[in-house]
């Protein structure tokens, strides 16, 4: 799942990137508003992390627009202002959740997976297909009661396409979740990733629908 943190502390930022980097969650991290909104204006996020006190251009700015141009992506506000009248604006102008610095990084990944989970029309945490299952705060897998192993990226690229179930996800789609700006995958790491995945839970998981990606079957 790929995240845009907008935050203009360095220290700030630098402990959130690392956070939910090992928390599973590809991180792309921008300090300023002009940025931020240029990135949401031609790159795909799952979620928005957003400082309202931004150079440039405000944070409140940002989410304004970003809900103008119709994206529906869950935003979250981070700031510290902590009185109820900002709290109302910025979820009235389409804030989906609203945290108070400081703030702790277990707290802020369980409402990032929410958020996600939520705007992707599920409420139940875990995923399950079959025999297998997955957990996504818990960063667990298990097919017919036993723990499977999976890298980090191999757990992220199996929730999207359970996630996704019945619907085509194509390399592209994966690709932009799975890495961030930071990252340069190898032209056929998405092959390898689905390769171990199927080697460790069965070769009939994962459909390949050639010249389009891939998909799992309701």
């Amino acid at each position: 799942m790929r995240i845009l943190l907008v935050e203009d502390d360095p220290q700030l930022g630098d402990g959130l990137t690392v956070g939910l980097r090992q928390t599973g969650f590809a991180v792309d991290w921008l300090r300023d508003g002009h940025s931020a909104n240029l990135a949401l204006q031609s790159e795909t996020f799952d979620l928005v992390i957003l400082d309202l006190g931004l150079p440039k251009l405000s944070g409140m700015d940002v989410l304004h627009q970003a809900r103008q141009r119709g994206q529906a992506m869950p935003i979250l506000i981070l700031t510290a202002r902590d009185a109820t009248g900002d709290k109302v604006l910025g979820l009235d102008a389409g804030a989906d959740d609203y945290l108070v610095k400081p703030i702790d990084i277990d707290e802020l990944s369980a409402r990032a997976r929410a958020l996600i989970r939520r705007s992707a029309g599920r409420a139940a945490p875990l995923l399950t297909h079959g025999e297998l299952a997955l957990d996504p705060a818990a960063r667990r897998v298990t097919l017919a009661g036993q723990n499977v192993e999976l890298s980090t990226r191999e757990f992220s690229l199996l929730q999207m396409l359970l996630e996704s179930a019945g619907r085509v996800l194509t390399r592209s789609q994966l690709e932009q979740s799975l890495y961030g700006w930071r990252d340069e995958p190898d032209s056929n790491a998405l092959e390898v990733h689905i390769h171990h995945l199927r080697k460790k839970l069965g070769s009939e998981l994962i459909r390949t629908l050639r010249g389009v990606g891939y998909t799992i079957s309701k």
